[in-house]
């Protein structure tokens, strides 16, 4: 159990007017406790209280949890979780409810008459997991590491006729050579006017001189992810050079990756930093071709919540993770998109990507 991370996600409760939470999400246990298992569709949560030590619900099958748990509870597939839980909680008080916890768990809970009432408890962890301590820094630190490694290999995979599903499906072995775990998202593989599809899947498209390619891929080392996104100019053996459009597309597009990295610093807000990227692809004209948010946080999940936007007017705080990924998407023509991850330091951000940004042209 890590002590100092359930006392600060009881602490958030605490401002949020709960004194008790079940939490349900996987991942979210894993980090309180140091304890992972898929649970599928059995029940699997961990409750919290200010009253009470913590308490895990693992059903028999799972692997044994109490080297992480001081208290577990264990049931059978037979059994009833839910009067287990119930029996735990405060009834007198109200109840914060994981946001994953699905309407065949949660509906028994309220009838249940487990607390007073009921309310999204979620907040409370995302607010912890947001800021990342040493440790997980340096964990993310080591799997971008391996993504930029990863990205020599992606680039030297570019030749006349091979095709997006290829190079995706021949980079989870590069990835397992470099020591990473496995992919934290799949790949995003796309050529010439594809990439004008943010979240283009690869297929059979095969790639041709003259025309970007977008690489937007991640990999999982220790349970950390990393993610970055780069897109080259194939050139090819005729050596097609590229065309205006093409380079001041791409030249905008960095200069609003570099204009909010610039400015991350505690006491910025993320409306702030998406502000000042966009600022950049309006003023040359493709506001309209950007999309989507600035960024998103990223941890032990490739998006955590927390996102990079104009609408998110919190101020960042030393130890956030997030991204920055500014695109333009010209539909039939081409897509640019340009991401690094950053860690929010105390007077400034850590880019922990680095891959070089100018616009490379593989011949």
């Amino acid at each position: 159990m890590h002590q100092a991370r359930v006392t600060h996600v009881l602490d958030n409760l605490d401002k949020l007017g709960l004194s008790q939470m079940l939490i349900n999400d996987p991942l979210a246990i894993f980090w309180l406790t140091g304890y992972y298992t898929e649970p599928y569709e059995r029940f699997f949560g961990l409750y919290l209280s200010q009253n009470s030590e913590p308490i895990m619900f693992c059903n028999r099958l799972f692997p044994d949890a109490s080297s992480a748990c001081d208290k577990v509870i264990t049931f059978t597939d037979t059994d009833n979780p839910i009067a287990l839980v119930a029996e735990a909680c405060d009834h007198t008080a109200p109840l914060g409810i994981d946001r994953t916890l699905n309407a065949g768990w949660l509906l028994p809970l309220m009838d249940s008459g487990a607390a007073q009432s009921y309310r999204l408890g979620s907040p409370a962890v995302d607010a912890a997991r947001s800021i990342k301590d040493a440790d997980e820094c340096d964990a993310m630190r080591r799997a971008s590491q391996i993504n930029d490694q990863a990205m020599d290999w992606l680039a030297s995979q570019l030749h006349e006729g091979v095709t997006e599903r290829e190079i995706a499906e021949g980079l989870l072995g590069e990835y397992r050579r470099l020591g990473a775990d496995g992919f934290s998202f799949s790949p995003i593989v796309s050529f010439g006017a594809n990439a004008a599809d943010p979240h283009h899947e690869p297929d059979d498209t095969q790639l041709v001189a003259g025309e970007m390619a977008l690489f937007d891929v991640g990999c999982k080392l220790d349970a950390y992810c990393s993610d970055m996104t780069r897109t080259f100019w194939f050139a090819g053996k005729e050596g097609k050079e590229p065309d205006e459009l093409s380079r001041r597309v791409y030249e905008t597009v960095r200069a609003a990756n570099e204009a909010a990295e610039r400015i991350i610093a505690p006491g910025i807000t993320f409306a702030e930093i998406d502000h000042a990227a966009r600022s950049v692809i309006e003023d040359a004209g493709w506001g309209p071709n950007f999309t989507h948010r600035l960024g998103h946080q990223i941890g032990l999940k490739e998006h955590e919540p927390g996102d990079v936007s104009a609408s998110h007017n919190e101020p960042v705080q030393p130890g956030q993770i997030f991204s920055i990924e500014p695109g333009i998407y010209l539909e039939g023509s081409i897509g640019v998109r340009i991401e690094d991850l950053v860690i929010v330091t105390d007077d400034g951000c850590e880019i922990i990507n680095s891959y070089p940004k100018e616009l490379t042209i593989v011949r």
